[in-house]
């Protein structure tokens, strides 16, 4: 691989961290909403809603970190 396709996935792998860090502060705030419910309140169905969104962001956050990997892979080839 040459310097340019090199230095251009580099660039995306940053644009992919930013992407990740904010889809975790969205995580976190999901999570952080749903655990100051009051307990009757979690257990119905807003929110499971709620903790099945924020278990879905950690999902795509984690999904994310998959694609840079891939992305390390083919700029170590």
């Amino acid at each position: 691989m040459n310097a340019a396709r090199r230095k251009e996935l580099n660039k995306l792998i940053e644009q992919l961290e930013d992407i990740k860090s904010q889809i975790e502060n969205l995580q976190q705030e999901e999570q952080d909403s749903y655990d100051n419910l009051p307990e009757s309140l979690q257990d119905s169905e807003r929110g499971e809603r709620m903790q099945e969104a924020a278990d879905e962001l950690e999902n795509a956050a984690s999904s994310v970190d998959e694609v840079i990997d891939y992305i390390n892979n083919a700029i170590e080839q």
